[in-house]
Formats: C-alpha cells, structure tokens, sequence
C-alpha cells in the first residue's frame, strides 16, 4: 500500500462532524475528571462533613446515588471512551488516514490508555484536547502559531533539539578525530580507497580544467601577450650582433625591420595556433596521457604526506566543531 497522507483532505462536513464527536467526548472527559475529583474530596472526612453541615439533602443524594455506584458511574463513561476509540480507530480505516490499519491506537495512545479506569490514566483523557485543537487549527478555525503558549513550547523545543543534535555531532565528530590520529595509514587507504578507483574521472577533470584555464586567460589577454612577443623578437634583433652590422650595410635597416615584423608574425600565429590548439581533442589526449604517466608519482604517499593528510583532516573536523559549538539559536531568540 502506498505512503498516505497523515491528514488527509476531508469534506468540510465531515471535518464538522469530527469536531462535534470531538466536543462531545471532550464534554464526557470533563465531566468525567470533575466527578472523579469531587469524589476523590468527598472521601476526606472534613470535606465530608463541611458538605454534610451544608447541604445535607444534596450529601444524602450523592451519598447513596452516586458514591454508593461510582465504579459503575465511571465505567459508563469508560465504555463511552472505548466506543470512541473504536469508532475513531474504524473511521481512520475508512478515510486510510494512515500508512496501516493498525496505525491508529498508536498515534492516539493517549486515548487508549484513558480508558482503563485507573487514577493515573484517566488523566491522560484530557489530552483528546490536543487533538481537538490541532482539528480547528488544520480547518483553519483557529491559528495556534500566535498563541503565547505555543510560541513559548516551539521555542524551547528548538532550542532543545539544537543543543542535543549539537551535542551528538561534537561527540561524532570527536570520535573521528581520534580515529584519524590512531590509524596509521589514512592516507593509503583514502588513496586505494577513493582516489585509485576514480583515477580516469580525475584525469578527464584535470584535462577539462587545464584547457578551460589556459583558453581563458589567453582569451582575457591575448592583446598583451602578442605586444609582449612583439617586444621580445625586437629586443632580441637588437641586441643581436649579425642584426647589428646589417644595420649598417645599405638598405640594412629596411630589411632588419621586414624581418622583425615577419619573425613577429611569424611567433605570434604560432602561439595563437599553439594556444587555440587546446580545444582539440589531440590536445586533451595529450594532457591525459601526461597525467596519467604522473598520476602515480604524485601519489606516492611516505611519512611526510600522510602525517600533512591526516593534520589537514583534523583542522577541518576541528573547524565544523567550532562552527556546530555555536550556539546558533542566540541569533534567532535574542
């Protein structure tokens, strides 16, 4: 059977229906709790005998209808507080309120367990107000996110749930601190573990990023790297000493400039030939083959490595640790 929805949508008519039953138990409990604590009173002589002196026909009444058969008196109440259960439990099978049929004396034990005619559970009878209320809030009949006193228990219940999850992160994250600084092969085993078996997907990655980097900072300063060329084959024909006697021949300093400008064009389509290159798959596949031929060697793991590893990972569990000790809850409530 499929997941159902916890509250699923209802008419609105029977929505009121539910309501009404729900007023008309509630109504049994509070009759039901005021008769057992007035006759919890009754059973204390001073309080029997003040009654007594006060309203003798009305002691005598009690006395001899209602004291006199209270366990039957309640047990009409407790069969009206197990029909309710049965008749909640067979409506909630109807409407597949819940995932199973037997869902139901679980999520309302509070009901079931008011039914057994004992002092300490017949209190638990009052909580039907909960549900009742949490009826009127779903039909939107009243907003229980305004009251004082929901505000009041939300509030401390996230504070609660906060400190307690903070707490048990802490002692996990504490707990792999000390497995990081007792094992002695971290490192190896984070290699064969989890860098060795995505040895390909990395090696693509580092292909891919390499040609994304260069291809953009070429892009971004092309103009500046061709000036630069430009500037590099004219020191270099300067400072040449064959250039230099050719400047003095006749006609020597025309053909030193044709050979500058073509040597210049000639470096710069080279490097732009060079650097637009790497969208090739050639390319790619040669980054690859020299990663893979390397992959090994930057991997080599000796007492140095894993000791930097293993610090690395604890400062960085340390930070989380500082992050969760934050009391977060501060910011939102003062």
């Amino acid at each position: 059977m499929p997941a159902r929805e916890r509250y699923p949508h209802l008419p609105k008519a029977v929505e009121y229906a539910h309501i009404g039953w729900d007023f008309f138990i509630l109504t049994l409990v509070v009759i039901n709790l005021a008769l057992l604590l007035f006759d919890s009173l009754f059973l204390l002589g001073p309080i029997n005998q003040g009654i007594a002196n006060l309203a003798p026909g009305f002691h005598t009444f009690y006395d001899e209808v209602i004291h006199s058969r209270f366990i039957t008196i309640d047990l009409v109440f407790v069969s009206f507080f197990i029909a309710d259960v049965l008749l909640g439990w067979s409506i909630a099978i109807a409407e597949r309120r819940y995932h199973r049929w037997f869902f139901y004396p679980f999520v309302h034990w509070y009901d079931v367990l008011g039914c057994i005619p004992l002092a300490g559970f017949r209190l638990l009878r009052i909580l039907r107000v909960v549900s009742l209320i949490n009826r009127l809030h779903r039909l939107g009949l009243i907003d229980v996110t305004h009251w004082y006193v929901y505000q009041f228990v939300a509030k401390y219940y996230d504070i609660l749930l906060e400190e307690l999850s903070d707490r048990i992160a802490l002692r996990l994250l504490g707990n792999v601190q000390q497995q990081i600084r007792a094992s002695d092969s971290l490192t190896e085993r984070v290699i064969e573990r989890v860098i060795m078996p995505r040895k390909s997907q990395l090696i693509h990655e580092i292909a891919q990023r390499l040609e994304s980097t260069i291809g953009k900072v070429y892009q971004h300063n092309r103009q500046s790297i061709m000036a630069a060329i430009s500037d590099l084959v004219s020191r270099t024909l300067r400072e040449s000493p064959e250039i230099q006697r050719l400047n003095r021949l006749p006609m020597g300093q025309q053909a030193t400039s044709a050979m500058e400008a073509s040597l210049s064009g000639v470096a710069q389509r080279l490097v732009d030939e060079l650097l637009l290159g790497i969208h090739s798959d050639e390319f790619r596949q040669l980054v690859e083959r020299t990663a893979d031929s390397g992959f090994d060697t930057w991997l080599t793991v000796d007492e140095g490595s894993n000791r930097v590893t293993e610090q690395v990972m604890y400062d960085i569990l340390e930070m989380l640790k500082d992050q969760i000790s934050h009391q977060g809850w501060k910011d939102r409530y003062e």
